[in-house]
């Protein structure tokens, strides 16, 4: 444990959990603050739908918007992340807007947003600023479990092959790869990784769990098919 953490009282460490900021020679930029009122299982399912298919935008200048992007034939899905965020914001209003083709943006202002996902409304894509999955929920089973179920439900899907049921998530980021199949390893699941290029040069990062899927999509309480 390095040296820094020991000077912290113990009341500090009680309010505070560990994130990866990227920099490594920057161990204080590895805190935030979290309220101990709020559900941290529920928090760690919106980080999870955020890190897959949300944005972050400050258009009035004054507070930062999350946008969570759901497809409308998941209505049950849209529900839990509009009840989920108004149990994290009481005070602060959701909505639900149209959004191109089949999709709404699930909408809410909060100046907690930037703090609670660990990156910045004005710091390019998620991609430029190499998101990864915050280290306090990796260390709870039970958090894992809430932020995986968070990015399957955006950025993942549930299907059959050969009549086999199979989970994959998909992404571009490659931290986040790294965090998903570190995720699921340890909550005793064996994923596999396939990298695949893109016709514009990118790489395309899939997670497949095709060995007892179903015990895996039942544990993550994956609502999609």
């Amino acid at each position: 444990m390095p040296r820094w953490r020991n000077r912290l009282t113990r009341a500090t460490q009680n309010r505070m959990v560990s994130r990866p900021c990227g920099f490594k020679s920057h161990p204080r930029h590895l805190m935030i603050k979290i309220n101990n009122k709020i559900s941290k299982e529920t928090l760690a399912h919106i980080i999870g739908a955020a890190i897959g298919d949300g944005n972050l935008s400050n258009p009035n200048g004054r507070a930062t918007r999350l946008r969570i992007t759901c497809d409308i034939k998941y209505p049950n899905i849209i529900n839990n992340f509009v009840k989920n965020i108004k149990e994290l914001l009481p005070d602060n209003k959701v909505s639900i807007e149209k959004h191109k083709g089949a999709c709404v943006n699930i909408s809410c202002y909060s100046n907690k947003w930037e703090n609670w996902l660990g990156w910045k409304a004005f710091g390019g894509s998620k991609m430029k600023q190499k998101i990864s999955v915050p280290i306090w929920i990796k260390k709870s089973r039970k958090y894992t479990i809430g932020c995986l179920r968070g990015l399957f439900e955006t950025d993942g899907s549930v299907y059959f092959d050969r009549g086999y049921k199979m989970a994959n998530f998909t992404t571009a980021i490659p931290t986040l790869s790294r965090d998903v199949v570190e995720m699921i390893t340890e909550i005793g699941f064996n994923p596999n990784l396939q990298v695949h290029q893109t016709i514009d040069g990118r790489r395309k990062y899939t997670i497949r769990v095709a060995k007892k899927a179903r015990e895996f999509i039942e544990l993550i309480g994956i609502n999609k098919s």
